[in-house]
């Protein structure tokens, strides 16, 4: 066995023990592109070898949705097949666990009309508002990881010679998804450990705002006094543990949706539906974003922002170290799913009930009662740098210190 067959081995292992947590005679839903076949057969092969019951393929082609992009008229994105979204929602609940592989190309959708973009993301928000609520609700078991595309792994290494860029990209998410260690396992248990130790830390003080303060950032956020900090794993509907991320280094909560003020500026791209959007910042009032402005990808982000009501709102407020093995490996990843854990950041959209007391059992109006914010969308950005200190106030009034110079001061 090569080195490499040996971290892919560890890779997946991690993957379907310490992220779904599958369990024997449960279900597994993948969801992939077609340019990652031989990682998803492996993985297929090690979830049945584990107990799987049935392990079903949701292939996306990437080059096939440019060519429509390019093509088709923007009424062919206003309707989503239901038939699609159905079949999730009814895996889900026969309480089968769903893993995303990224591997999309940053720049896949640069050059679209945005007009496209929005109608799709809206028509796809909309055909899996019901799975998404399961998702959110921690229902059933879910995680998202990544592997490397050649375009993708282009973008993150563009001055490596071509036949290494990929063999870099695996090697860099192999060492943050701590792949690399001796054992892996472990290393994950003792990392969800510290996770679980902070987010008991923040829910034992119940601050009721947070101040953000850096370079381009003056930011206040208010959170309900049942907001509930979660990191590491969760727990679903049937008592089982999972990891919604590898890697994932943040603990987060919800805002409460009227209690945003100031403005933030990022510190790392957003790629979103296929284009970049930098060096952006965002000014609220009353939790509504009022204005915003960006160096690159305007149109993509006033897209987002007006997806549908929630999304002038923010969801989640994460806290991540500046000091954390994403970041510290000096790379901008140009996917969320790794520069969210190397920075503090924020999500427009949707709020997840379980970041509430009892939210994961309330309905709708419920939820709204307590200031969770409810879109059709819910995509993070990154604020987070070694200039950032933030403040927890507790409800007498008592500031607190929680991050100096990007980094946990607790």
């Amino acid at each position: 066995m090569t080195h490499f067959d040996s971290n892919l081995e560890k890779y997946v292992e991690v993957i379907l023990k310490i992220g779904v947590n599958i369990q024997k005679g449960q279900k597994l839903l993948i969801n992939s592109d077609l340019a990652e076949a031989y990682f998803v057969r492996v993985l297929a092969k090690k979830a049945y070898e584990y107990g799987a019951e049935d392990v079903v393929v949701n292939w996306r082609d990437n080059q096939s949705i440019r060519i429509k992009y390019d093509l088709a008229p923007v009424t062919s994105f206003q309707e989503y097949p239901t038939w699609r979204s159905d079949g999730h929602t009814k895996l889900v609940e026969e309480g089968a666990a769903v893993i995303w592989i990224e591997s999309d190309d940053p720049n896949l959708l640069q050059g679209v009309d945005t007009s496209k973009i929005a109608a799709f993301k809206k028509s796809i928000g909309e055909a899996f508002k019901e799975f998404g609520q399961y998702i959110q609700a921690n229902k059933t078991s879910w995680n998202v990881i990544a592997t490397p595309s050649k375009a993708w792994a282009t973008k993150v290494f563009p001055h490596v010679s071509e036949d290494k860029q990929v063999e870099n990209l695996w090697d860099a998410i192999f060492k943050v998804a701590r792949v690399d260690q001796e054992n892996p396992i472990e290393a994950w248990k003792e990392h969800i450990k510290n996770l679980h130790s902070k987010a008991d830390f923040l829910n034992k003080k119940k601050y009721k705002y947070l101040h953000y303060e850096a370079p381009g950032t003056q930011l206040t956020i208010e959170l309900h006094e049942k907001h509930l900090w979660t990191g590491g794993s969760a727990v679903n509907d049937k008592g089982i543990r999972f990891l919604n991320n590898i890697p994932t280094e943040e603990v987060y909560t919800l805002p409460l949706k009227t209690g945003v003020n100031g403005h933030v500026s990022s510190t790392k791209p957003l790629s979103f539906g296929g284009n970049l959007i930098n060096n952006f910042k965002i000014t609220f009032d009353n939790g509504k974003i009022i204005d915003f402005e960006t160096e690159q990808g305007y149109d993509t982000l006033k897209a987002l922002i007006e997806t549908d009501e929630g999304s002038h709102y923010l969801g989640e407020v994460a806290l991540v170290p500046h000091d954390s093995p994403i970041s510290n490996s000096n790379l901008t990843f140009y996917n969320t799913l790794f520069d969210e854990n190397a920075s503090n950041h924020l999500a427009i959209g949707s709020a997840y009930s379980s970041n509430l007391e009892g939210g994961t059992q309330m309905a709708k109006e419920e939820l709204d009662k307590f200031g969770a914010n409810h879109s059709l969308t819910h995509v993070d950005f990154m604020i987070g740098s070694a200039e950032m200190n933030i403040d927890g106030e507790t409800a007498d009034g008592k500031r607190e210190p929680l991050f100096r110079n990007g980094n946990w001061a607790i």
